[in-house]
């Protein structure tokens, strides 16, 4: 009973009322997206890192023997030493947590992620290294490392995965511990030479990637992902000679398609010749050209059916390099197979071209498009003569609606030319960003743009292609703002909107 009269109930006072450093000591492992408000919680990308460390793994791996190399030589040549080798390298089963993630958004053309990374691994390590006719293994257990990189994707590009290079530097020193075994031995168990190894990782990692410094590891050719077009390729299908014959009855019915390597834009279509082999075409296609030295002209004949798949009469590549600026050539072709049985294929016929390269000028290549929401990249001034290309970026439709499916794909009609995105299966919000380009020879203020959403059945059924809803588009109002980007509603559908942007780039 004595003892009850001196015994104090604990006060209880809410966590608000306590400081930051109370609410440390008490609660030591807070993660950072609670105790600082600029961090978010990423759960979801520690349940991606989870699925994805046996391949992380592996890529993390290879780029550290690679950054590897380097200092490697450079120490061995120090020190003496004949070879250094990882024997074994892997980060073994346990990934890092991500604690938190904060995100930078500056004016350049880069995005900046910071995470707070913690990893407490087991990974298999074991360095062999040569040196005086002796032969010693180091083994890398229980490590441990806390570190906050800033994670840089830069620059951002017009071309998939979107960025060119990624960045990483180390905000701080990081925390790293680990135990070294050597010979069976584990020499991290002598004070000093724990604290010899400690200091000595982490002056040389913080030596090389503590920020400003940072490691680059190159995603994509940055030249190739921001080529701009430089010219435009004059091309004229004349005719061809003695096909060979694909159908077992009649003739063929050929027609050409022509594309630029390196691009993903549809190819150009002749139009369809029925029932010979000695077809007269004379039409001619403009094709904008963004690298004159590695691209090169493929030429598809096809034999057309009315139904099933196309036959494939033959092909040829025509390298641009072969070409003289603004000097009309006349090339005849011998069609093959393929381009690697150039010597063994037989005779499939020949096909006459008229080409005709024509550069812009060096004071009119195009620019980079302005900062400023409205601003676009300049067509070279003439050329074509007092017009220019008008591109159509096809974004991004929602609420579709399909009576029997929704395989969603868009069909662009501008001038009696026809292009065609990818069809994406199986939903009423399709994102396609896909990109299409229109030469004009002169601005285009009395034409329309008419896009159409088609759906196709994913396999042979009983329910054939079906229309989506359209819009129309007036062509003066890009030509005037120089860009427009709009959600238009589709006629003849219910709730259907499509996101098409217009650019008209104009000398």
């Amino acid at each position: 009973m004595l003892l009850l009269l001196f015994y104090q109930y604990p006060k209880i006072r809410p966590l608000v009322e306590l400081d930051s450093q109370s609410l440390e000591r008490m609660l030591p492992e807070l993660p950072l997206w609670v105790k600082n408000p600029d961090f978010d919680r990423v759960d979801w990308l520690n349940k991606f890192l989870d699925n994805m460390w046996p391949y992380l793994d592996k890529a993390i791996c290879k780029t550290a023997k690679e950054v590897a190399k380097p200092i490697i030589a450079q120490n061995t040549a120090k020190y003496k030493i004949n070879s250094v080798d990882f024997q074994t390298l892997t980060l073994g089963s346990l990934p890092p947590t991500l604690q938190g993630i904060k995100v930078y958004i500056t004016d350049e053309k880069e995005l900046i992620l910071e995470p707070s990374l913690k990893w407490a691994g087991n990974p298999n390590i074991t360095v062999v290294v040569k040196a005086f006719g002796l032969k010693a293994s180091a083994q890398v257990i229980d490590l441990q490392v806390f570190a906050l990189p800033r994670i840089t994707l830069k620059p951002l590009v017009p071309s998939f995965p979107c960025f060119a290079n990624i960045n990483v530097s180390l905000m701080e020193k990081p925390h790293i511990d680990f135990g070294l075994k050597l010979v069976g031995a584990d020499i991290m168990s002598i004070p000093v030479m724990y604290s010899i190894v400690q200091d000595i990782i982490k002056n040389q990692v913080a030596s090389m990637y503590l920020w400003p410094n940072a490691l680059v590891i190159p995603i994509m050719d940055l030249s190739s992902a921001m080529k701009k077009p430089v010219g435009i390729l004059h091309v004229k299908v004349v005719k061809a000679y003695k096909l060979t014959k694909k159908d077992l009855l009649g003739k063929s019915d050929p027609y050409v398609k022509l594309k630029l390597t390196e691009e993903k834009l549809p190819s150009k279509k002749t139009t369809v010749k029925h029932n010979t082999l000695n077809p007269e075409w004379n039409e001619e296609f403009r094709l904008v050209v963004k690298d004159p030295v590695s691209q090169a002209l493929e030429v598809h004949v096809f034999d057309w059916e009315k139904v099933g798949k196309h036959d494939r009469i033959g092909m040829h590549v025509v390298p641009l390099k072969e070409l003289t600026p603004d000097e009309l050539k006349t090339l005849t072709l011998d069609l093959v197979k393929n381009m690697d049985l150039i010597d063994a294929d037989k005779f499939r016929g020949q096909i006459v071209l008229d080409l005709h390269y024509s550069p812009f000028k060096e004071d009119d290549l195009p620019n980079d498009i302005s900062d400023d929401a409205g601003g676009v990249e300049k067509a070279p001034e003439g050329t074509p003569a007092g017009g220019g290309l008008l591109v159509v970026i096809i974004h991004e439709a929602e609420d579709l609606e399909g009576k029997h499916h929704t395989n969603p794909y868009v069909r662009i009609i501008f001038k009696g030319e026809e292009k065609k995105t990818k069809h994406i299966k199986k939903t009423r919000d399709p994102r396609w960003e896909e990109e299409f380009q229109f030469v004009c020879e002169e601005p285009p203020v009395n034409d329309k743009l008419q896009v159409e959403v088609h759906s196709r059945p994913s396999s042979i059924g009983l329910h054939s292609k079906e229309s989506l809803g359209y819009a129309v588009i007036n062509v003066a109002d890009a030509v005037a703002n120089k860009r427009i980007n709009e959600k238009y509603h589709l006629i003849d559908s219910k709730n259907g909107k499509i996101q098409v942007e217009l650019q008209w780039r104009a000398s």
